[in-house]
């Protein structure tokens, strides 16, 4: 009998996207609200998409079912 296949996690699905390269890149927090108050260089860097490093890559990838 064949092996099941893995469930994308949508949870994650909806934060994180994998570039064609195979990075994956997250959204930075802090930038939903109370904008006023932030400076505009804070703000531009919180515009920016973030890279995820590390040892979190290769458990993220395989919730959402990628190699």
């Amino acid at each position: 009998m064949p092996k099941q296949k893995l469930k994308t996690h949508k949870g994650t699905a909806k934060r994180v996207r994998i570039t064609r390269n195979g990075k994956i890149l997250r959204l930075r927090a802090n930038g939903a609200h109370l904008l006023e108050k932030k400076s505009e260089s804070r703000k531009r860097v919180i515009a920016k998409k973030a890279i995820i490093k590390g040892a979190l890559v290769k458990r993220i990838k395989r919730s959402l079912g990628v190699k």
